[in-house]
């Protein structure tokens, strides 16, 4: 008897890099990018599915100038030491130098308890130490100490970023020297660009698992896995293990292409991962894959082996 399994259906069009994250006062906050790339926007729902017919809210927008006045990718909100925080990247003009945008990361602050209320403060760049092409970064909390996560151009290693992790001084502050835990080495990470980025944490099952996405952002695009040890020193490479073969990546049989760039929420009982990510549905896209604005967000459960380990399945069933 062949089991019968479910189709997804994107939960909101048109929104890349889809971050949900569920707060103590019962909802589900939603941020992504959008395709014009040029704000911020925050929805709320007291579920998932709500948030695809929630009211979405401009809190943060662009300059007209500057350094971070351009191309806004891949915002994420944390709750972060009693305030609300969201993170992103931004260029001061869409040229590219030394084949890369010119992005560098920044925060905005909310200290309302709602972040659709109240003010959103401009909280500065969050200097890495390292001068170069950085973006999608994301923040979490393991044993009372907030670390940093995101991918940066190493000039010295070949392509377009890799992953770093640093403790956090405050929520705003890096706190000390970034440590590379990952680079583009294997041939799905490589496919037309050399590319390891969208980090996203989730801890289960005594470990701390870091998903990330690989090569360009077209077919090509998928999501790989680095675990480490609840009780390991995360700040040391050798404490993490990285999978040699994707994790989740574009199915061909049910025409869902490119997953990637996630983020992790709770399912609605408290109990179970949800698995939130981007894809496309289609192939025949017309120039840069960067600048076509299908890329839709989907949601569905993760699963878990025997071992503790996550299970992705394919991005087109629940």
């Amino acid at each position: 008897m062949t089991e019968t399994v479910e189709k997804l259906a994107p939960l909101i069009l048109q929104r890349a890099d889809p971050h949900i994250y569920r707060h103590s006062d019962g909802y589900y906050y939603f941020t992504a990018s959008v395709p014009q790339y040029d704000r911020i926007e925050i929805r709320r729902a007291t579920t998932i599915a709500g948030l695809a017919e929630a009211e979405p809210k401009d809190v943060w927008t662009k300059p007209d100038s500057g350094p971070y006045s351009e191309l806004l990718w891949a915002p994420e909100l944390h709750f972060n030491e009693g305030a609300w925080y969201v993170y992103f990247a931004a260029a001061p003009s869409r040229e590219i130098k030394d084949d890369l945008f010119q992005h560098r990361m920044y925060c905005v602050r909310n200290q309302n308890a709602n972040p659709l209320e109240g003010e959103w403060e401009f909280m500065g760049q969050i200097d890495t130490g390292i001068d170069t092409f950085c973006l999608d970064a994301t923040t979490f909390t393991h044993k009372g100490q907030l670390y940093y996560l995101w991918a940066q151009k190493d000039k010295e290693i070949r392509g377009n970023s890799n992953l770093y992790i640093a403790p956090m001084k405050n929520p705003w502050t890096i706190a000390g020297k970034p440590v590379m835990l990952s680079k583009p080495e294997y041939d799905w990470e490589i496919e037309r660009f050399w590319v390891n980025e969208g980090p996203s944490v989730v801890k289960r099952n005594g470990k701390i698992f870091i998903t990330y996405s690989a090569s360009g952002t077209g077919i090509e695009y998928a999501m790989g896995l680095l675990w480490a040890d609840e009780n390991a020193d995360l700040l040391d490479p050798a404490s993490w293990t990285k999978s040699k073969e994707p994790v989740l990546q574009s199915c061909l049989e049910h025409g869902i292409y490119g997953p990637g760039h996630n983020s992790f929420t709770v399912s609605e009982d408290g109990e179970g991962v949800m698995l939130v990510y981007h894809a496309r549905t289609y192939t025949e896209i017309i120039g840069d894959p960067l600048w076509n604005p299908d890329r839709h967000t989907f949601v569905k459960p993760l699963r878990w082996d025997e071992n503790g380990m996550p299970i992705f399945g394919r991005p087109s069933v629940a």
